[in-house]
Order: structure tokens, then C-alpha cells, then sequence
């Protein structure tokens, strides 16, 4: 049987914590691509858990494209780099504590620009008239809001992107949104604790505003551009911190 260096988990949630055990060993390189995990059985009695919670782990992670679960063959450890998807993002910060490899952050903001444009674009076209209500009521909230309240700051913002990829109309630009929030707020966070109190926190509110009176105006290709402006600003400081 394989020995991994692996403790008894202890915690409330000990599928949560089996999937953030074997994501580290895998992220570490620890555990290698095409390797095979020993049996549920005995990897389960070397984490201590059951192999119900065991098993829901391992889909999980199958679900990231960390592993395959062969049936009757075993669970086979992926190439994350090929096989993993856009849930991997957040695991990978999680591991690095904050930290990216800087090629795949450039990665990261150059496919933000690509879809946020579009759905920037699109919101002028499509933006419904309760969008456009809920746009500039989020514009309230934002003029009303401490500089010093990062958390309420990067929950707002993220809100406001996310309500945008919606007015589009394109059901999937949403999900794809959400589907990086812990890492798109990992970076606003960033972006806000760094520029607090200073111009720069003006610069961006004015981009807001400039953004929802264009959709306000159906103004697509003005749209697009102010939102282009607009991530390229927060790079632009990201970059420089």
C-alpha cells in the first residue's frame, strides 16, 4: 500500500478538507500526473474519514480535472495543466496563498478584457429596463460606501461586472463571471486596499458612471471601450503594486 504523508483529518468539514489535502499534494507535484491513489478503502483509513466522504471528494476533484475516476480501475491523478478547468483557478490561489504564476495572471486579465468588452458591448444593446435600474442603483451604493470598507468595496464591484455580463443577455458570459469570483475579488481586493483614499478610487467610480450612461444611451461600442479602459486602469495599478 502507498504511504502518503497524510495526517487524520480533524475539522468540520472533512470532505472540504480531504479535497484541499489532495489538491496540495497534487498542486505540489507531490502526487504525479498518472499516478494511481491507493484504494478508497485504504486512503480513506489513512485520512481517517469514510469512504462516502472520501468518494465525494474525489468527484470533486474529478469535477476540477484534477483526476479521473476509473470504475473498477481506480482514481488516476491528471496533468492539471491539461486536463483541469476554471474551478482549478481558485484552488490554485488557495495553494499559492494569493500568489500566481505572473504567465498565468497576464492569461487572466487578457481574457477578462476579451469577455468583459463583449459584455459591455451587448449590455447596451440588450440591457433591460430593470438592469438599467439595478445598474445605477448599484452606482448609489457605491457613492454611499467608506473608502476603508474593502469587503463591501470588492462584494460591490464584482456585483457591478457580474450584473453587466447579465444585462447582456448571453447566458453564459454570468456564469463564466462567477465562475472566477474568488479569484476576481482576490485581485480587486488587492486593487482596493492599495488605491484606497487616493485618486485612483475616484477614477474607477467615474468609469462606472461612464459605463452605465452609455448603456443608459445605447452607446455598444462606447460601452465596450470604457470597459476596456476601465481593466486596463486596475492592471495598470495591480501591475505597478
Amino acid at each position: 500500500m502507498m504511504n502518503l504523508p497524510l495526517e487524520p483529518l480533524r475539522v468540520h468539514s472533512l470532505k472540504e478538507a480531504c479535497v484541499a489535502r489532495l489538491e496540495g499534494l497534487i498542486l505540489s507535484g507531490e502526487l504525479k500526473a498518472g499516478e494511481k491513489l491507493p484504494a478508497e478503502r485504504d486512503l480513506a483509513a489513512q485520512l481517517n474519514i469514510s469512504r462516502p466522504v472520501l468518494h465525494e471528494a474525489l468527484v470533486d476533484l474529478a469535477a476540477k480535472g484534477l483526476v479521473t475516476i476509473q470504475p473498477r480501475h481506480g482514481v488516476l491523478v491528471n496533468d492539471f495543466r491539461m486536463s483541469g478547468s476554471v474551478a482549478i483557478l481558485a484552488s490554485l490561489l488557495a495553494y499559492h496563498h494569493g500568489e500566481l504564476d505572473p504567465q498565468l495572471v497576464e492569461s487572466m486579465f487578457a481574457m477578462r478584457a476579451l469577455i468583459e468588452r463583449e459584455t459591455a458591448r451587448l449590455a447596451a444593446e440588450q440591457a433591460a429596463p430593470e438592469q438599467l435600474e439595478q445598474l445605477r442603483g448599484l452606482l448609489e451604493r457605491e457613492s454611499q460606501l467608506s473608502c476603508r470598507d474593502m469587503d463591501a468595496l470588492t462584494s460591490l464591484d464584482f456585483e457591478f461586472h457580474h450584473l453587466v455580463a447579465i444585462a447582456s443577455g448571453n447566458l453564459v458570459y454570468p456564469l463564466i463571471i462567477n465562475s472566477f469570483k474568488s479569484v476576481y475579488t482576490h485581485f480587486t481586493g488587492l486593487f482596493f486596499s492599495r488605491c484606497c483614499q487616493t485618486p485612483v478610487m475616484d477614477e474607477v467610480f467615474a468609469y462606472h458612471r461612464q459605463l452605465v450612461q452609455a448603456i443608459q444611451q445605447r452607446q455598444p461600442q462606447t460601452a465596450a471601450q470604457i470597459m476596456t479602459d476601465l481593466l486596463a486602469h486596475g492592471e495598470k495599478y495591480l501591475k505597478e503594486g
